[in-house]
């Protein structure tokens, strides 16, 4: 990017939530913070004081597929970047008092999540969508898990995932590609070899409906059903569906439910793809009294989709705001690094802007139908999260 004066560069794990057996539930979030409480020959303190020092961002982040790790500063600080990334990534200290004073920090975390009302519904969600199954299970582990993981699990954990065969680095910015190999290949410090985790995709049906009682001022609904993975050919049209369904302020479900209705405040929908199969779901936070109500216009929305797809206006907006979202993503470093470094993990490619721009505007508006009847005219899951009895909803569909 000759234009930016900026380098973000990335480590991609390709382990998260979902490949964490029994005893390691949460292994995979608690390396995420581990990584930066020091090496060998840097503390916590003198990691986060020489990215400060340089005015730069350093982070990280769990999903229940993947594991990133980012450090974003000035490109003539690239040498800093990549020798305190490839130091924490190679050779963490993983020190006992270390692992429980951060042990702590996580628990604060899970507590943090369970008062959030709107994150927990839709963890509520994926256990009712995939029940028995590790993509049920919320990336953070739980408090037993978490209170029970020791530093030899932890260990355990990273000597089996954090090798090379199951990483990608990632580079953006004002940077040389030739430069930044090297330069992992010079600071190499860890065990050769390695292998992406075996997955096995979910096989039992998802429940039907779930109430979560809880003594919350909204009521917050999550409506959804399982979607295609994200190699499968529908994913664009899917795209599409979503952005119609609930992705933008021109879309069916804030138009109705929030701008003519004024039932809610915040409505989306949201679509997650993984590697065997997927969701599509729409959130609705609105006052206990109107719940029903607004659960009656999803499903008629939906309905709606599944009999008449959508129209040639709505996938023209969708198209329209696909492209932008794409095109905007690449003024920035970082955006761009997350965009290469996902799409080489999770894809094992990486699109061209025009490669992407055109499978975009190749999506029909039959194929979007076709999505809408397979993906919404398959059985849906409801949860409701708020002041109601856990019989209430029971009947509904």
């Amino acid at each position: 990017m000759p234009d930016v004066r900026s380098v973000t560069t990335g480590f991609w794990v390709g382990t998260g939530s979902r490949d964490e057996r029994a005893g390691e539930v949460g292994a995979s979030h608690f390396l995420e913070h581990l990584l930066f409480k020091g090496t060998p020959t840097r503390t916590a303190r003198a990691i986060a004081e020489s990215v400060d020092a340089v005015g730069g961002d350093m982070n990280a982040f769990t999903t229940k597929e993947y594991t990133a790790f980012y450090v974003r500063l000035l490109a003539e600080h690239l040498d800093l970047g990549l020798d305190v990334l490839c130091d924490i990534m190679w050779s963490p200290a993983l020190r006992p008092d270390e692992v429980d004073a951060e042990r702590q920090v996580i628990l604060e975390e899970i507590l943090m999540h369970g008062d959030e009302p709107a994150d927990l519904v839709y963890e509520r969600f994926a256990a009712a969508l995939f029940p028995g199954h590790p993509l049920g299970r919320e990336v953070l582990g739980t408090q037993d898990s978490v209170v029970s993981m020791g530093p030899g699990d932890v260990r355990r954990f990273f000597g089996e995932h954090y090798r090379p065969a199951n990483m990608v680095v990632a580079a953006a910015g004002a940077v040389d590609h030739d430069a930044v190999a090297v330069g992992i290949e010079t600071r190499f410090a860890g065990e050769a070899g390695g292998a992406p985790p075996r997955r096995l995709p979910p096989d039992a049906d998802g429940e039907r409906s779930v109430v979560v009682p809880r003594a919350t001022e909204q009521a917050h609904l999550v409506v959804g059903a399982r979607a295609p993975d994200r190699h499968d050919p529908d994913r664009w049209a899917l795209a599409a569906l979503d952005h119609a369904l609930g992705g933008g302020v021109s879309s069916r479900l804030f138009q109705e439910i929030r701008e003519r209705r004024g039932l809610a405040y915040s409505v989306y929908s949201d679509r997650v793809a993984y590697e065997d199969t997927g969701s599509l779901a729409v959130y609705v936070g609105t006052t206990p009294s109107r719940v029903r109500d607004v659960l009656d216009l999803i499903e008629v929305e939906l309905d709606r989709l599944v009999k008449d797809g959508i129209t040639g206006r709505e996938l023209e907006l969708a198209k329209g705001h696909l492209r932008a979202e794409t095109l905007l993503a690449l003024e920035d470093s970082a955006a761009r690094m997350s965009r290469i470094g996902r799409s080489l993990l999770l894809h094992h490619e990486v699109l061209t802007v025009d490669e992407l721009l055109a499978r975009i505007d190749a999506v029909t508006v039959d194929q979007v139908g076709a999505a809408a009847r397979r993906v919404l005219g398959a059985p849906r899951t409801v949860v409701v999260l708020g002041p109601f009895e856990e019989t209430d909803f029971a009947t509904d569909s």
